[in-house]
């Protein structure tokens, strides 16, 4: 399990857009279990919709990035502070299934698929109370920082 202080020292972001608020499950090489509480003091609220706040898509799918980042830092044994960082490089097969919410715990899942030259590929999961509220297939680029 790792508690947010830990986290930051894989994810390069920070408020606002850290997206990962614990890891609760871990296997190097394999997969990674965690998630992101939606509530309605998030800035995205304030016009994604007032009346209506809904978690926009692109959030949860880079919600889901950042947990398969975690995944990919933890893997090689490597945080930014190496001199390393994952960079967004593609999503695929992206669908939404259910609205996200205030008050809904975000949990999200990745399982490495492959990595060849510093290119992994994730598939990815994000749900809520069991039901699945979006999927992908995520690609992450391992770059120096320079």
């Amino acid at each position: 399990m790792m508690e947010i202080q830990e986290i930051r020292k894989y994810l390069p972001h920070r408020y606002p857009f850290l997206l990962v608020d614990r890891v609760t499950e871990l296997v190097e090489g394999d997969y990674i279990v965690a998630y992101k509480n939606i509530t309605i003091n998030e800035d995205v609220f304030n016009g994604h919709f007032p009346q209506m706040p809904i978690f926009p898509g692109v959030m949860i799918v880079e919600a889901m990035a950042q947990a398969a980042g975690i995944l990919g830092f933890k893997t090689l044994d490597k945080t930014p502070a190496d001199g390393s960082i994952y960079l967004f490089a593609g999503a695929d097969k992206v669908r939404f299934k259910r609205q996200v919410v205030p008050g809904d715990r975000l949990q999200l899942e990745a399982k490495i698929v492959s990595e060849k030259r510093g290119i992994w590929k994730f598939d990815c999961k994000a749900s809520v109370d069991g039901v699945l509220a979006a999927s992908a297939s995520i690609m992450c680029a391992d770059r120096p920082v320079k």
